[in-house]
């Protein structure tokens, strides 16, 4: 008997590489957006679901139980979680997501057709960057200095796309907490970014999944906040909670809403339901707690990182872009490093990390740069991962040199 699907002939055009079979996660895993698994609050989210089955458990018998928007009381704990990044809001301006992701889809589908221009940060969301292309969307990167987006440089670029018939459908950014670089806006570069968007008529579509993980409590308030008719929001549960359980929401005014409401309903039967009551029920009592505990955890690991690439680098690290929350750390290495020719070398013991080029809008000026998480391994992994990295880099490179890195490490290298 033939074994094997025997119609591989008959798959559609444009479908991404096969996936190979998954073998489990690597011992060195720096890749993605894990969060730390000693902070799940398994105990606690075992009872907030025993309480809300026991409670409206019966209400599980329907597709979207709670309205195509979301379970209202997940909406209610948004409204008032934003509250804090100074957005005035209601629940009917909300909609849970099944993941930050489906948020990002549902808004290109709203905004987008073939051939349209959209302006993203130079370095900007991996994920971002593979839906617009998808999508056959043209991307411009808009230069990025250490506070995060340069308000001179996208004046510019977008006179220069008016001038040429490419006027943006939006500009997509992170405001807070970039991913990758960690950077946060200033407030006057925010009002400045909205007087542009004004200006020229494109509206502004901000991305706030790390805005809750910040180091400390005074960063500027959302851009949503300062002109909600220009802006649409985004937001996240996987940074804050779990990704494993896929929440995330869209703050918009209604005439965009109303269309993210209808594109949902077409394109899924609901978010999770049981996923939603439970995290408003944990949320609604123990979020700053929990937020505080783990951006302590984060802050510690991030700090183990960068001492562990400074003693296991040195000075081969040309720059090193240092995050002010979040979960990811920004490095660059000499130019004549591609990082790409690391990713098997590195995978064969077991490391696997984010190359530069797939968080760029420009990849070929990214070859030397990576992203590194530090949110999942223990600050013993990271170290231990931070020294094979570096003498995988030095057996495929010659960088960092071996003997400075012997001094450094005892032998590390």
């Amino acid at each position: 008997m033939a074994t094997g699907f025997a119609y591989t002939n008959l798959f559609a055009d444009g479908l991404p590489a096969p996936a190979p079979r998954w073998t489990g996660f690597p011992k060195y895993n720096f890749i993605g957006g894990h969060n730390d698994p000693e902070h799940v609050p398994a105990a606690e989210l075992a009872a907030a679901a025993q309480a809300v089955l026991r409670r409206d458990g019966a209400d599980l018998a329907l597709y979207n139980p709670h309205g195509p928007q979301g379970f209202r009381g997940i909406r209610e704990f948004v409204v008032s979680k934003v509250k804090a990044r100074g957005i005035a809001c209601t629940a009917d301006d909300v909609l849970i997501t099944s993941g930050s992701g489906q948020g990002l889809d549902l808004v290109n589908r709203v905004l987008l057709n073939p051939g349209d221009t959209v302006i993203l940060e130079e370095f900007t969301y991996g994920g971002a960057l593979t839906k617009l292309q998808r999508l056959g969307v043209n991307v411009v990167g808009a230069p990025l200095d250490d506070d995060g987006l340069r308000i001179d440089a996208l004046d510019q670029l977008l006179g220069d796309l008016v001038k040429k018939g490419a006027a943006p459908k939006f500009i997509y950014t992170i405001p807070t907490v970039q991913n990758p670089t960690g950077s946060i806006l200033p407030v006057d570069r925010r009002e400045a970014l909205l007087g542009l968007a004004r200006r020229h008529g494109v509206p502004i579509f901000e991305d706030e999944c790390y805005a809750d993980l910040t180091w400390s409590a005074d960063a500027p308030p959302a851009i949503y906040s300062m002109d909600p008719s220009q802006v649409i929001h985004v937001g996240s549960f996987s940074k804050t909670l779990s990704p494993a359980l896929r929440l995330g929401y869209v703050v918009a005014d209604w005439a965009v809403m109303s269309r993210l409401v209808g594109l949902k309903r077409e394109t899924d039967s609901g978010t999770g339901a049981l996923e939603q009551m439970v995290v408003a029920e944990y949320f609604s009592r123990s979020f700053t707690e929990h937020v505080g505990e783990l951006t302590g955890v984060l802050k510690e690991k991030l700090d183990t990182m960068v001492d562990a690439l400074e003693r296991e680098f040195g000075t081969a690290i040309e720059k090193m872009w240092r995050p002010r929350g979040g979960i990811f750390l920004w490095i660059k290495l000499p130019d004549r490093i591609d990082v790409t020719t690391l990713v098997a070398p590195a995978a064969g013991e077991g490391l696997v990390f984010n190359p530069g080029p797939e968080w760029s809008c420009n990849p070929a000026e990214t070859k030397s740069h990576m992203r590194l998480c530090f949110a999942l391994p223990s600050k013993d992994v990271i170290r231990e991962g931070i020294a094979t990295l570096a003498r995988v880099c030095w057996e495929q490179t010659g960088i960092p040199e071996r003997s400075a890195n012997i001094r450094r490490t005892g032998g590390a290298g």
